[in-house]
């Protein structure tokens, strides 16, 4: 068994790595090599930084990984890691973990980031014996939504590029990585103001048009109110992109965000349950048991 960097892989083999990798898991990501790629540009996953484990000749586990600098610090990303169904159970995963924190070593990574399916409970538990801890609930949102208001004169809408987000007053820039500006910047920002030119909130979101020319989908990746009690804001922030009923989709919104409460209770429903995970830099390569994945 050996291990091989994405970039010193052909397309085809990283694509079955992955695709093999993925096989049976709670949340189907089979890829083309289209959405292979496009993911791996947009989400700024690193192809020297990324691993492919072989047996032989077949490739039969990966694990990409990304990186930024986020508050001062450099953050490294988890992007996905999958075993070949034939090859789980015999410690593929452990040796792959062992490689990628020693790279997050030598890149000198001083958080390291996840995210998995809350009910993958083996997975949990193998990065857990590797130093992540549980740091926060994630969910998925998907349903139809209509904005209820009366007037919207109160508040100033300015629209800005996602680039521009971090030097908002209040942003909050640790959010899970596939919503962070960085991985949306072909969608749009909108800040909110009073009349007083304060902050009220702000939103990141893409928007998904028919063919027709109208709005299919919103796709929420980040939406929020700065103070909490005046969660009936968010109708009027919603209502700026449109006052139609519209389909919604929230991905890896924070449980504990008053967006999420708000939009279950206006008709989204949660279709998908995450964990983040984190582990600083001081963890050791070593796991705290000997598991064997």
């Amino acid at each position: 068994m050996n291990i091989k960097t994405v970039s010193q892989c052909t397309l085809e083999e990283v694509l079955r790595a992955w695709n093999k990798g993925f096989e049976g898991y709670i949340v189907p990501i089979d890829m083309t090599a289209e959405m292979f790629l496009q993911r791996l540009i947009g989400e700024g996953l690193s192809v020297e930084h990324s691993i492919v484990a072989f047996d032989d000749h077949e490739p039969i586990g990966i694990v990409m990984n990304g990186f930024r600098h986020m508050g001062g610090k450099k953050i490294a990303w988890n992007g996905g890691t999958g075993i070949s169904p034939t090859y789980r159970g015999k410690g593929v995963s452990r040796l792959l973990m062992e490689e990628t924190l020693a790279i997050y070593e030598r890149e000198n990574v001083e958080i390291a980031t996840l995210e998995a399916i809350k009910e993958n409970s083996v997975a949990i538990a193998l990065y857990e014996r590797y130093g992540y801890v549980i740091t926060d609930h994630l969910q998925f949102l998907s349903g139809e939504y209509e904005a209820k208001v009366e007037h919207t004169s109160a508040i100033r809408t300015e629209i800005i590029r996602p680039e521009q987000l971090p030097h908002v007053q209040f942003y909050q820039e640790d959010v899970p990585w596939q919503c962070s500006w960085h991985s949306i910047k072909q969608g749009e920002a909108r800040v909110f103001y009073n009349e007083a030119n304060d902050v009220l909130g702000y939103m990141l979101y893409k928007t998904v048009w028919g063919k027709q020319g109208e709005l299919e989908r919103v796709i929420l990746y980040q939406l929020e109110v700065l103070e909490e009690y005046k969660v009936d804001l968010l109708a009027h922030f919603l209502a700026s992109v449109t006052a139609q009923k519209v389909n919604i989709t929230a991905v890896n919104f924070r449980a504990s965000n008053p967006a999420t409460s708000y939009l279950v209770a206006n008709g989204l429903k949660v279709t998908t349950e995450q964990v983040q995970m984190k582990s600083k830099s001081n963890h050791s390569c070593q796991p705290n048991e000997n598991p064997v994945y």
